[in-house]
Parts: structure tokens; sequence; C-alpha cells
């Protein structure tokens, strides 16, 4: 007589399973979301000038010959003003300069020396690629592959150059803007072709 009972107690118990392996389904799925701004900020946290693992390899231009550039092809600046271990260039400048950054260990391809590679901590606990020694920079004015307009500017207190493969600055190219040019002459009344047909005005 006493086997109802038993099988009504086993029908609680497994009632009971059901409901406390509901609970626990619910749990799971509201753990999801939490794990997806980590994700995000990983994401920002190599927002300058650089994918997750940053590459570096090489290219010819037309002005300075072979110089090391950034996975999309853009020139790599060195700034005189920074040391080996730290960057001088933040705030305006570096978004005028944005450095090169990594998440991981940067990767040398075509020419580049991977010994020579290595990475700095920026003051906002970022990371950025250093190159023998030199923490590399993109230019916001090179617009496209090939252009090294940066290479022998001066401003934010140093000058810039694009770097060579084996780590030394190419060459300047660029004019010393302001000492260059004289102030032009006022041209003569006379309409005359001979003078200074050259000003653009």
């Amino acid at each position: 007589m006493s086997h109802p009972r038993l099988g009504a107690a086993a029908l609680s118990l497994t009632a009971l399973a059901f409901i406390v392996a509901g609970c626990g389904g619910s749990s799971s799925t509201s753990s999801t979301p939490s794990s997806q701004p980590t994700t995000t900020s990983a994401a920002n946290a190599g927002s300058s000038a650089g994918a997750a693992d940053a590459t570096v390899s090489t290219a010819s231009t037309p002005k300075l010959g072979s110089i090391i550039v950034s996975s999309s092809g853009m020139a790599l600046y060195d700034f005189q003003k920074d040391t080996a271990t730290k960057s001088a260039c933040n705030g305006t400048c570096a978004k005028i300069w944005p450095p090169l950054m990594t998440s991981g260990a940067p990767k040398a391809v075509s020419g580049v020396e991977a010994s020579k590679l290595g990475t700095i901590k920026r003051t906002d606990g970022t990371t950025q690629v250093t190159y023998n020694g030199h923490p590399l920079y993109t230019y916001t004015a090179d617009m496209s592959a090939g252009e090294v307009n940066g290479n022998g500017i001066t401003t934010f207190g140093g000058s810039w150059h694009a770097l060579k493969p084996s780590g030394s600055e190419a060459a300047s190219s660029a004019p010393t803007r302001g000492a260059a040019t004289k102030a032009p002459s006022a041209p003569s009344s006379s309409g005359s072709s001979g003078g200074g047909g050259g000003y653009g005005y």
C-alpha cells in the first residue's frame, strides 16, 4: 500500500528538478551581455594607427626610396623629441601624428628587421610600436600610400622623419618653409611682361 506514496514523492522530486533547471537556464543567458563591453573596450584600445597586432613592412617611395610603413602602406615617422622609452607626442600632437598602436607583439614583414621592433607604454596606458628605439607615428596629411609629406617637418617642438628599414632617418627633403621665399616686390604698373609673372595673383 506504500507504493503509491513513493510514486507521488518521485513525481514531486522530478517536478522540482525541472523548476531548478529552468532557473539555471535563465541565469546562463543573463551572463552573455556582461561579456560584450570587454570586447568593445578591447577594440577601442588600439584605435590610433594600427590594428590589434600591428604589422610593419617596407615600401618604395618616389622621394625617399625604401621606408617602413604601416599595414595600410602609410609612411611611419619618428619624432626627435622622443626618447627610446617615452613618447613626447600627446594630445593635439597625437591627433595630427597618430601613434602606431598595438595590443600584441608587432609583426615584421617584407624587409623589416624583427629584432628592431619593440613597444613602449604611453601615458594613457596604451601600447605604441617602436623601431630601432624610435616610437612610430603616421601623419594625417599623408592622404595615400607612398606620400611622405611629414618628412623633415619641425613642429610640436621637434622634427619628424620617415624611417628607413635600417632604422635610420630618411634624409630631409622638405624645404624650410618661411625661409626659402622672400617677400615678392610689388609688380610694376607698366604692364611689361618681364616682371614677376610667377606669383599667381
